[in-house]
């Protein structure tokens, strides 16, 4: 906010030079034109909302930029680190897939149940965090502000060529952390079924639910929207994220815990220092997991209040749901046509996923970033070139190049 003051003023001081030196009344008029613009944005409301959201969308996206380098894997150690978080993910969605069931045979409310399963959602993505694991579809959100934030150089030499190296890093992370997080969620719902089915003698869903499940996730229908769509709520959630870290720093919220007399009473000096270090540093993911849960949980139900017929289809989900119900249906389900279509939706149901949360994160974060004039043409040339040369290095990390003083020592 005050570089962007400072920005202003300089600007108003050109104009008063430009004012003063120059031998006509053009520069005059510009001064004058500006002061009366800046009045009019003084009093318009609109002027002031868009301010504020500008000011927000660059707060947000210099945190999530910050975020977002850690979801990049520029190696084959962090690409094998990233699939093991994943992985992690991929296990405990595994639980909440089934728990999902578990909800819908309470037979609660609409909404009751879209709130349930909000909980079930959110405690999930929490405990995510807090394992230090992670879930493919929400890094997009966070990556989207560290590649616009280096479109600002592209004018220095080889920048297109490290822009491209980043987008092709980007796609290998996404990749695989899809691929960690499908790895185990299907074996892991195969086990837990089977283990539900030893104790009680018959699989979690009944033979009309599986089916249903099935031609609710196959590709012959609205799964290509409602997955989408969830890519919209995807990058709600970060908004809602970095929306609730600015108003946390703003109102020193760490500060008060650390030093207000009742917590520090409650829990001691040093508890509550460590506390409100925590809070700090995590707040935005917790808001962002929260809000991720509840908005899957509830806007369904919502939207069948409303009559607007909206769903949501998670990568992860779809894929443990899927397998839920192949395990009931038994080893006939593979002579299906519709389980297929299945698996294919589930496929694409991650990449609008990805790419739908990717591209609004990535817009803001240029408008953000006040990236302007950007050769895209330019750019989308060398994606393509890439593509045509290496066009495995967008999906396995190639081999680390060892310079011979480090072969030496090793």
């Amino acid at each position: 906010f005050r570089l962007r003051q400072l920005r202003a003023r300089v600007l108003r001081c050109r104009l008063l030079l430009d004012a003063l030196l120059a031998p006509d009344a053009v520069g005059t008029g510009k001064l004058l034109a500006q002061l009366l613009q800046a009045g009019q944005n003084n009093r318009s409301l609109r002027e002031l909302i868009a301010s504020n959201s500008s000011l927000l969308a660059a707060k947000m996206a210099e945190r999530n930029a910050e975020t977002g380098e850690h979801y990049i894997t520029r190696n084959r150690s962090d690409y094998f680190d990233m699939v093991r978080k994943a992985a992690g993910g991929g296990a405990l969605i595994s639980v909440t897939t089934l728990m999902k069931f578990a909800l819908l045979g309470l037979g609660l409310s609409a909404f009751w149940n879209g709130f349930a399963a909000g909980v079930n959602y959110a405690l999930c993505f929490v405990l995510v965090q807090l394992l230090h694991w992670t879930v493919a579809t929400k890094q997009p959100a966070m990556t989207a502000p560290a590649m616009a934030a280096k479109l600002k150089d592209l004018q220095a030499a080889n920048a297109v060529e490290d822009f491209v190296d980043e987008v092709s890093h980007l796609v290998r992370s996404q990749v695989a952390a899809v691929i960690g997080n499908l790895a185990l969620v299907v074996p892991c719902v195969l086990l837990l079924c089977g283990g539900y089915g030893l104790i009680a003698g018959q699989p979690p869903l009944g033979v009309e639910k599986a089916q249903s499940v099935l031609h609710s996730l196959t590709l012959f229908g609205p799964t290509v929207f409602f997955a989408a769509f969830t890519g919209v709520l995807l990058f709600t959630s970060s908004i809602i994220a970095g929306w609730t870290e600015n108003w946390f720093v703003l109102q020193r919220m760490d500060s008060a815990l650390r030093y207000h007399p009742r917590v520090t009473a409650l829990l001691g000096a040093d508890r509550a220092d460590r506390w409100a270090s925590w809070l700090r540093q995590n707040i935005s993911g917790l808001a962002a997991n929260i809000s991720l849960g509840f908005m899957l949980g509830l806007v369904p139900a919502f939207a069948a209040f409303f009559g607007l017929g909206l769903d949501v289809r998670h990568v992860t989900l779809s894929a443990g749901q899927v397998t839920a119900a192949a395990v009931t249906l038994g080893p006939e389900v593979f002579k299906l046509p519709l389980f297929w279509w299945c698996v294919v939706s589930v496929l694409l149901v991650g990449v609008l996923n990805v790419a739908v949360s990717f591209f609004f994160a990535f817009r803001l974060a240029l408008r953000a970033h006040n990236v302007t004039g950007v050769d895209r043409a330019r750019l989308y040339r060398a994606i393509r070139a890439r593509l045509r040369q290496t066009p495995l290095s967008f999906f396995w990390p190639p081999r680390e190049r060892v310079t011979t003083e480090a072969a030496r020592h090793g």
